[in-house]
């Protein structure tokens, strides 16, 4: 998750465990739609594979900032495979874009990057060369938990109506306002 039980339970002001099942869900969603939203993976995965058309000289991979790439494949047909190739040359541009200084392949072939990038996610303690989670990705996902959490019985409700009738109107589940500005800046561009 983009942010501890413990953080959340805190933010909450929870002092036991009863709802951590309810939390753990609520944080899944927050980090899935995140993901989703800034079209990016923000957790950090080792060997993570990047598809991309054989011709194509700039990489924008899901998975940033890019700590390390250990290869690039081409692929003419499914027969054949993946064929590892030797000695590209490329250069890692503020760790979000890799930049192979000629094509690999022609816009015929699928060329493929295997690199580590993303995030360490809180709970874990960066290694060298790692970025931890950024704190207002973190405080966002935790401020969305906590709206999501202290709302449950009523989400998605705009109006209800009493004394002669009820009427109850939903409207689509979405993000606080802080949390959407926060995560516009961390928002991933295909070329």
């Amino acid at each position: 998750m983009l942010a501890t039980l413990d953080t959340i339970r805190a933010r909450l002001g929870l002092l036991d465990l009863v709802d951590d099942v309810l939390l753990t869900q609520y944080g899944a969603w927050v980090h899935g739609r995140f993901n989703l939203i800034c079209n990016r993976v923000f957790e950090r995965t080792a060997d993570s594979r990047w598809e991309f058309d054989g011709d194509v000289t700039e990489l924008r991979p899901i998975n940033f900032p890019v700590e390390s790439v250990a290869g690039f494949d081409l692929k003419t047909d499914e027969t054949t495979g993946w064929i590892a190739q030797a000695n590209v040359s490329y250069l890692v541009r503020n760790k979000t874009v890799i930049r192979i200084h000629s094509p690999i392949g022609t816009s015929a072939q699928i060329a493929r990057v295997t690199y580590t990038g993303g995030y360490v996610l809180p709970g874990t303690t960066p290694a060298s060369g790692q970025l931890a989670l950024p704190d207002e990705i973190q405080q966002a996902a935790t401020e969305q938990v906590a709206y999501l959490y202290q709302n449950r019985n009523r989400l998605g409700l705009t109006s209800i109506s009493g004394e002669g009738g009820s009427i109850q109107q939903f409207a689509q589940l979405d993000l606080l306002p802080a949390v959407k500005a926060t995560l516009k800046k961390y928002e991933r561009f295909d070329p």
